[in-house]
């Protein structure tokens, strides 16, 4: 069991930048893929980024690269969302995630981007930029 609490989230101006957190309880943090998602309102969840267990491959969105960095500190159980030049249509709840997966799962298929594939989320934390 994994449990993940976000945290960081707030009120910038376009431009800004914003650091999110996810705090994962359990000694089993390191055996985890972890994910970012977000949801804006009256919007499908969609995929942000994600992380291997060491962190030593991401994955991002499309839309998103270059301005949003994942990472992970696996001895605090931490995983991050560093985002720069924020735009008003980043505005959403932001979640992290948890998916137990294999090497040859997250390396040779969209899993790791597929929200029903994770196990276990946060609650999320509400961003917010403004024009």
């Amino acid at each position: 069991q994994v449990q993940l609490v976000e945290s960081g989230g707030g009120l910038v101006q376009a431009g800004g930048s914003l650091r999110l957190s996810c705090a994962a309880s359990g000694r089993t943090f390191s055996t985890y893929i972890m994910g970012w998602f977000r949801q804006a309102p009256g919007k499908e969840r969609e995929f942000v980024s994600a992380i291997a267990w060491s962190g030593g491959t991401t994955y991002y969105a499309d839309s998103l690269k270059g301005r949003f960095t994942i990472a992970r500190d696996n001895a605090k159980t931490m995983v991050y969302l560093q985002m720069n030049s924020l735009k008003p249509e980043d505005t959403a709840v932001y979640s992290c995630a948890a998916q137990s997966s294999t090497m040859r799962r997250f390396y040779h298929s969209d899993s790791y981007a597929e929200g029903a594939q994770y196990d276990y989320w946060g609650q999320g934390t509400q961003v917010t930029v403004s024009s």
